[in-house]
């Protein structure tokens, strides 16, 4: 069976068997170290080899995306991974190798293999390749370190490690006046989470007494069965969603991210496509300890579809594609934070890999996508959509949901946050369909229409119950209890979620009024939030930009 492929287990051969533990640790970590080599070498690659140079560190990053390869089988052959050795009293080095991190593993050597191929043409010729290559390398590696980390020492300085790292990345056209405000804005809430994951380092270490992962969870479970440290581990979780949060650029905390586009097209592609994800994978793993504190839930399923929504508006009125491209970024990292408050961890994980995947090639394509806007572009606009009919058919679509829900045996009794989100899912599904059928009124398409959404929502409950399962030995397996006033809440999340979507269909008609015109310029300008941040930047970082 696929769901057993990485329980942990044996294979029946004793040799086999015995040769994935005794190697097989070595290959998890020699990854990411043969990364790391290329970002730690002397900053002084001249321009003739920083051509080879490049080359050879794509070669590198090939070369631990075959390792993890090679890892996650071994991972299916004789099960997780932790190892680690004592450096000084709590201070360890450990690295967990579980399903979660065969997955981030996997995806951020993949991701990074294919921006530093990019980078090699992209730089060439530019006098600072080498340099740029240099703290690429070191950027991916510390990724690849936070991914397999073992105890939360380790993990908080992979973590600064990476803010750090991408910054040299972000300020790389430090002659730009841009760059270096939205880099400095970016390092100012960076340094704010990096001060809440520091808390949430020794409050966890005041709660449990030590830093590796394997201890903190099994205490955790103990102490949530006799109802110890509520206090020391609720403001423990507290801290991770804040440090969370910041990371994944969430209200009002984003701005940073649509202006960071001064840099090369390969560091918004990895920024994008795989560090902002870094609080969602934060929240995963750290699952056992936030599922402890249901106000840190709520926090991040309000703060996260709150942040969807509004970045949702705000990329509609955008010019540039790559800061609409930014837009949805946060709007999707919202969403993250809102299937993980809701409790769909593993759903979190599914959506973190595509959405990954799909905006690394946004990023990197972006040029071919600005021609073909062009060569696509219509003056004529679509006339808005009726309301009332377009309602009518998203409340079927909910109720669609529910039903093939149910097969799954996903009931709002026991999993509301899974049904709220394969109902926001497929309403978008619905509206992109209705844009089609508004524009040919062809009859034919209806019938297609509900079999491609009856099709979708079972694939989304299948991916569902796979990723859960694969996932279930590594996430929390507590969700707190509802109550009715949560329950409401995400009912009128969902309902917030319909709006915005009747609400673009009727953009073609408002936008030739007034008032319309109105809200789509301080839309445009993000209602000033960046201007705000901007000031106070310029004010903290007076010498950088004197």
């Amino acid at each position: 069976m696929i769901f057993d492929l990485f329980s942990p287990r044996h294979m029946n051969s004793p040799m086999l068997a015995n040769i994935a533990t005794t190697v097989h640790p070595a290959l998890i970590i020699a990854g990411p170290l043969l990364v790391l080599a290329f970002g730690l070498v002397p900053d002084r690659v001249s321009n003739p080899i920083a051509r080879r140079f490049a080359r050879n560190a794509s070669l590198a990053a090939i070369g631990a995306f075959v390792l993890a390869c090679v890892s996650t089988i071994g991972l299916a052959i004789s099960g997780p991974v932790n190892v680690g050795f004592e450096v000084k009293g709590p201070v360890r080095i450990d690295f967990l190798f579980d399903t979660l991190s065969a997955i981030m593993l996997l995806l951020v050597s993949f991701l990074g293999a294919v921006v530093i191929r990019f980078s090699g043409n992209y730089l060439a010729g530019d006098p600072n390749q080498g340099r740029f290559t240099r703290w690429m390398c070191l950027t991916v590696g510390s990724v690849l370190v936070l991914t397999i980390s073992g105890n939360f020492l380790m993990f908080t300085l992979a973590w600064i490690a990476t803010s750090l790292s991408l910054h040299k990345l972000l300020t790389f056209y430090s002659d730009r006046p841009a760059a270096r405000l939205s880099a400095n804005k970016k390092f100012m809430i960076s340094r704010l989470g990096d001060a809440a994951l520091i808390g949430a380092l020794f409050a966890t270490y005041q709660c449990f007494g030590t830093w590796e992962f394997s201890k903190i969870f099994s205490a955790s479970e103990i102490a949530r069965a006799q109802s110890e440290n509520a206090n020391c581990v609720g403001l423990s979780a507290f801290l991770l969603v804040i440090g969370a949060l910041l990371k994944s650029a969430q209200f009002p905390f984003h701005s940073w991210l649509p202006d960071t586009m001064e840099s090369p097209t390969p560091v918004s592609a990895l920024m994008h496509a795989g560090i902002v994800n870094a609080g969602g994978f934060l929240v995963v793993r750290f699952s056992p300890i936030i599922t402890f504190s249901t106000a840190s839930l709520n926090a991040l399923a309000l703060v996260g579809a709150f942040t969807a929504l509004f970045a949702s508006v705000i990329m509609l009125p955008q010019t540039s594609v790559k800061r609409s491209l930014a837009y949805s970024t946060i709007a999707q990292m919202g969403f993250m934070m809102l299937q993980c408050g809701l409790g769909a961890f593993a759903l979190a994980i599914l959506h973190l890999v595509a959405h990954s995947l799909y905006k690394a090639y946004a990023f990197l394509s972006s040029g071919s996508i600005v021609s073909i806007s062009k060569s696509a572009w219509t003056p004529s606009e679509r006339p808005s959509a009726r309301p009332f009919v377009l309602l009518s058919t998203l409340v079927a679509a909910v109720g669609l949901t529910f039903a093939i829900g149910s097969l799954f045996g996903a009931h709002a009794s026991g999993a509301p946050g899974v049904l709220l989100l394969g109902s926001i899912f497929i309403m978008a599904l619905v509206y992109l369909l209705w844009n089609l059928w508004s524009s040919s009124h062809r009859s034919s398409l209806i019938i297609s229409g509900l079999v491609i959404t009856s099709i979708t929502a079972t694939a989304y409950f299948s991916l569902h119950t796979l990723f859960g399962h694969l996932l279930a030995n590594v996430t929390a397996t507590h969700q707190p209890d509802r109550s009715t006033a949560e329950l409401v809440v995400m009912a009128l999340v969902g309902l917030a979620f319909m709006a915005v979507l009747v609400l673009q269909s009727q953009l073609p008609g408002w936008s030739t009024t007034r008032l319309g015109r109105k809200i789509y310029v301080h839309a445009s300008h993000g209602f000033y939030i960046s201007t705000i941040f901007n000031r106070l930047t310029l004010a903290l970082f007076k010498k950088s930009h004197s």
